[in-house]
């Protein structure tokens, strides 16, 4: 029977009493949406009219909701790749050899983490981009989101990549200390190709949640998909509408950033695990004076053999020498 490194296989007994949690959670998910489902129609909010725009008018989505789509995209995925680059840079100074590099590498770590994203959005707009002169006016808040983005996931990233490194067996380390590699050439060529093979799901986990925290830019006047949702909302009456909408397109986005990340683990595994077509011949080696070709074992024993005769050869002459009185 097979089990998970986490926890055993689940018995007969496990399996139903998970079947039956499971039955009743689906329940209570279903009332929960009836319910709400019941208050949006007592509000009016699912009458035909509001949501007719999204059907009828495409200024809806070319002047709204594309345009917030559009921008939320562009945050996030400069936010990636920097919080990429700075986790990466960070997680490689908190795993450094030398103290210098490694102490000041988790203090930036260990802070950033802990300040909430927010409160770095607010800082940061408020306290340089905003009176910045020298940057373009709609580009403050987007330097101001991304920067914090940045910071936090980045953080974020270089823990994930440390844990990834102990996470692997020592055996790795060691193979490239014993061929004479020094730690940091065993740590790039080795451990953290195998480290970010390893722990990619959880990175792009990490960000899918710099996708969502794209959202809190609204606060600091980025006009993502929110924003725009909202001002969509106001334009037309449909305020709840706007933002179910808004609400479904970051699930939209966030499963295809998850598809994508399962298609590239799969591909990473295949190409890792696959060294060549596989075949059942037995091996074979060359023996010595013999024809080559001939089966693994009896080449194997012939080896045997010789190496005996060598070191019977050997204690014979010591014994011969021994017992000469002139040597």
């Amino acid at each position: 029977m097979s089990a998970s490194v986490l926890f055993d296989a689940p018995g007969p007994k496990a399996r139903t009493r998970h079947l039956i949690l499971t039955v009743i959670g689906a329940l209570l998910a279903l009332a929960g949406l009836w319910v709400v489902i019941g208050k949006m129609r007592q509000a009016g909010q699912l009458e035909p009219a509001l949501w007719e725009p999204f059907v009828t008018d495409k200024s809806v989505w070319v002047d709204y909701l594309l345009v917030g789509l559009w921008n939320t995209i562009k945050a996030a995925l400069l936010s990636v790749v920097f919080a990429g680059l700075f986790g990466l840079l960070l997680g490689m100074g908190r795993l450094s050899e030398n103290k210098w590099i490694r102490w000041p590498a988790g203090a930036v770590v260990e802070f950033f983490r802990a300040v909430p994203v927010l409160i770095m959005m607010i800082f940061l707009f408020f306290g340089y981009f905003a009176k910045a002169e020298t940057l373009p006016a709609d580009w403050r808040p987007l330097f101001a989101v991304v920067i914090a983005l940045t910071l936090y996931n980045g953080s974020v990233i270089a823990e994930l990549v440390r844990s990834g490194v102990h996470s692997l067996p020592k055996g790795q380390g060691e193979a490239g200390l014993s061929i004479g590699l020094t730690p940091q050439q065993t740590l790039r060529a080795i451990q953290l190709p195998q480290a970010l093979t390893a722990m990619l799901p959880a990175l792009i986990g990490q960000f899918v949640v710099v996708l969502k925290d794209t959202a809190l830019g609204v606060q600091i006047t980025y006009p993502e998909l929110l924003t725009w949702a909202k001002t969509l909302g106001s334009s037309y009456g449909n305020t709840v509408p706007a933002y179910l909408v808004a609400a479904l397109l970051f699930i939209l986005l966030n499963y295809a950033m998850t598809k994508l990340a399962t298609w590239v683990e799969r591909r990473l595994k295949r190409r890792g695990t696959t060294a060549g077509k596989v075949t059942n011949a037995m091996p074979t080696i060359v023996q010595g004076g013999a024809e080559p070709g001939g089966p693994a074992a009896a080449g194997t024993r012939a080896v045997v053999a010789g190496a005996e005769e060598t070191i019977e050869s050997a204690i014979e002459s010591a014994k011969e020498r021994r017992n000469d009185p002139g040597w």
